[in-house]
Parts: C-alpha cells; structure tokens; sequence
C-alpha cells in the first residue's frame, strides 16, 4: 500500500525562517531509514504561499491567485510534480490538466519546491536551473464520494500525460482515495491526537509531504508520529495513494 504523508504550514514556515540544522539532521536520518527499507518512494517541502498560485477553473473561465495565499479548501485529491522553465510554464501545464477533467469547478495549487540549496545542504548550482513544482489538485464532494471520472476525462487526462512525458516536464503523477480511508494527527505540546477520517475540510496550506510503501495504515500512522516528533506542533494529514 502507498500512503501520502502531509505535514502543514505553521507561522515560521510561512515567515520563511529556514528549518534549524537539528531538524534538516532528524529529518534526514528518518527518511533515510526509509530509503534503506524501500519505504521512502518520494518526497519534498513547498515552499512559503508567497511563492505559490492558485488556480481556478470556474464554468470555463481560469482565475489565477498569486500568493501569498489563505487555506481554504485544502483537502487534496490528487497531485503532479513537474520539471519546468519558469511559473508561466507550470501555469500553463495546471490549466491544461484542469480543462481535461472536461468541464465543472477544479481547483489547483501550484508551489515550487524547496531545492536542497534552499535549505543551504549544498551550494546552489550555477546558471540557469528548471523550477520543480507540485500541482495539488483539490478535493470536492465527487472526489470524496470515490467518484471515477467520465471515460471521455481520463482519455483527456492520458492524452495530456502522455504530452507531459514527451515534453520530459513529468516527475510524477497520482491520485488519492478519498479521505476516509485516511488520518489525520494533530500534534500539540507533545500530545498526539489521531482522528480517522473522513475530514471537514482542511484549512492549512499543505508544506511537505511524503509518498510511503507501507503495510497498513497502522504503520504509516507510527512513521507519522516520528515524523511529527521532528517538526514539532504540527497538523499532519494521512492519505491512501491510488
């Protein structure tokens, strides 16, 4: 079983103050434990909501808000990670997966990632580098409800991964079970609070996230708990990978 692991932004992520050398060091040798047992599959933080846009697509039109930016719905349905030239490029990409689903109300949060320079591990390469993104594609009630799209949706949606995989800007792509086959934690003050789902939505913008071969739900739940030790006071949402 694959699980998505997604801890929230907090006022200090948000301030952009960069993780302390204790953290990046924790971090670190957790998943690296992970990677040594085939757990870890991928990973990566967001950076803060200033550098983020959210896109809509409303009745045909597209709506763009730039950041930074309010939870609002933050319930995830599904998500890509690309390779890009600049924002522009992945806006382009997020409007064209948005109109595939072929009509109705879709909602994208497209935020770069966070470079290992960024956190100052390695020195930042020279020249000019590709932007990493993650388009996080919201959840609705069909998406809750386990929904499949219509026939003609994921051929549209082929189509576009397959134009994705020949432009060589596609890193990875899934989709989400509805959220009540997850979990969500609640860490404050060193108490640990599970509540299985399904949610209410979600109001706290998404900062990392990990993708774990795991088991069961149980055993994804106590690598979160580890993971949360690390960060701290921290919501972290828990969901099954399709």
């Amino acid at each position: 079983m694959r699980f998505m692991v997604m801890h929230k932004v907090d006022e200090k992520m948000e301030a952009g103050a960069r993780p302390d050398t204790r953290l990046i060091e924790q971090m670190g040798a957790l998943i690296g434990e992970a990677i040594q047992r085939g757990q870890f599959l991928n990973g990566g933080g967001l950076k803060r909501s200033v550098e983020r846009v959210r896109l809509r697509l409303r009745a045909g039109e597209t709506e763009l808000t730039r950041g930074p930016l309010r939870g609002d719905n933050e319930l995830v349905a599904g998500f890509a990670m690309l390779e890009v030239k600049n924002m522009d490029a992945a806006i382009d990409w997020a409007t064209r997966m948005a109109r595939a689903e072929g009509g109705g109300d879709v909602e994208i949060e497209i935020g770069p990632l966070v470079e290992r320079w960024d956190l100052g591990v390695v020195p930042k390469p020279e020249g000019e580098l590709p932007l990493h993104v993650l388009l996080v594609r919201k959840g609705d009630a069909a998406s809750e409800a386990g929904a499949r799209p219509s026939e003609q949706a994921m051929a549209n949606m082929q189509a576009l991964i397959g134009e994705m995989k020949a432009a060589g800007v596609l890193m990875a792509i899934e989709g989400l079970k509805p959220s009540s086959r997850g979990a969500r934690l609640e860490a404050r003050g060193g108490k640990h609070t599970w509540t299985d789902g399904p949610f209410t939505e979600s109001k706290e913008l998404i900062a990392g996230f990990s993708i774990l071969s795991l088991g069961s739900l149980d055993e994804v739940k106590a690598w979160t708990t580890r993971y949360a030790n690390i960060l701290g006071d921290i919501q972290v949402d828990v969901r099954e990978v399709e």
